[in-house]
């Protein structure tokens, strides 16, 4: 198989779809690497890196979409990109569609492209294997996140997170007990803060009491809980995820007007929509903006900014179904693998997952 690994052209993205171990295992397996130059270099991965493990490095994205049959990106395709698609080919990556613009999809439809998106990989008992280690990443990331912007410089209340002696530790709500919300209740804790995690799940709040030891306080997602948080705490995180699906909206603009100024919100939902009313997406860029008052951090690639952890992460949970489809093709391996399958989102010109299926439909009625 002919597999093409793209330098991204998202402003600062700077993960790569595949690191050159993964082009090494692919290559003495008898398959064909088109690398373009300078793919993974802001990930620490050289050319030279790629050639010496069997790949051939290419002069243009055009070049490596003309070649490949499989296509391996971090993030779903720049409009440009969409045009370099040609029919029945693979497309892997971190795509969310849900919140793509209906011109995307139209696009991956009327080219036959067979899109396989790696955050609706789902496992029989519901785990999101490659989601699940930019989840993580972007958790742990959370409260570095909200230490800067809490900073006046950038709008915020100018508060420390830990507090100081004498001074109370910052209170931060977490809305969602996933991966994401786990990881950055946790890395909260480790830095000092007052940590409260709110979940519809009653046995998921019980298990994150359990692993906290009580150090963290839970509540149920009712909307009037949601409400009360936001009124008392200086960091609120969007940690909600319905896989393939857009994020449902559970912080109103009223509850963000309610918050104190200076606040900060990280909206990590946003790759799915938001889960904030007021949140529009961002970039690494221009990764914030004060709306009543409250900034907005809304970046929905934020790992992005950590490369050669997040490719390194990534690649380790998806190389599984990346190999397999190389061997014996996609039809078996997606009989092979019923994760693999959930993942394939558009196929033959069709959209082949549900919740992605429902999101489209509501983009056309709008």
């Amino acid at each position: 198989m002919n597999i093409g690994i793209p330098k991204e052209r998202r402003d600062l993205e700077m993960r790569v779809g595949l690191t050159p171990y993964g082009v090494r295992l692919l290559t003495h397996a008898g398959h064909i690497c088109y690398v373009e130059q300078g793919a993974g270099e802001a990930a620490g991965f050289t050319d030279y890196d790629y050639e010496r493990a069997g790949g051939q490095i290419v002069y243009s994205t055009e070049e490596v979409y003309r070649r490949a049959d499989m296509v391996l990106k971090a993030v779903r395709p720049t409009r440009e990109e969409l045009e370099w698609l040609r029919e029945g080919q693979i497309l892997c990556g971190f795509l969310h569609l849900a919140a793509a613009r209906k011109e995307t999809v139209q696009t991956l439809l009327e080219k036959k492209v067979t899109a396989i998106a790696y955050e609706t990989i789902q496992e029989d008992d519901g785990t999101l294997p490659v989601l699940k280690t930019m989840s993580e990443v972007a958790g742990r990331m959370a409260p570095q996140l909200a230490a800067t912007y809490l900073q006046s410089n950038w709008g915020g209340r100018g508060v420390l997170l830990s507090g100081v002696p004498g001074i109370p530790a910052a209170r931060v709500a977490i809305l969602g007990a996933g991966v994401l919300g786990t990881n950055a209740a946790r890395a909260f804790v480790g830095l000092g803060a007052t940590v409260y995690v709110l979940d519809r799940n009653l046995e998921r709040l019980r298990q994150i009491d359990e692993m906290f030891e009580g150090r963290v306080t839970t509540m149920v997602a009712y909307p009037f809980n949601i409400a009360r948080v936001a009124r008392f705490v200086e960091v609120l995180v969007g940690a909600v995820l319905v896989p393939g699906a857009r994020a449902p909206v559970i912080v109103t603009r009223e509850m963000v007007r309610s918050m104190k100024p200076g606040a900060v919100i990280l909206d990590f939902s946003i790759d799915q929509g938001g889960c904030v009313e007021t949140s529009r997406p961002t970039t690494l860029r221009d990764p914030v903006f004060i709306e009543e008052g409250v900034v907005h951090f809304c970046v929905p690639n934020a790992p992005g900014v950590l490369p050669r952890t997040s490719t390194h992460a990534f690649n380790n949970a998806a190389w599984p179904y990346i190999q397999r489809i190389a061997q014996v093709g996609l039809d078996q391996a997606a009989r092979e693998m019923p994760a693999l399958a959930r993942g394939i989102n558009t196929r033959d010109g069709e959209i082949t997952h549900e919740a992605l299926a429902a999101a489209y439909k509501a983009t056309i009625q709008e």
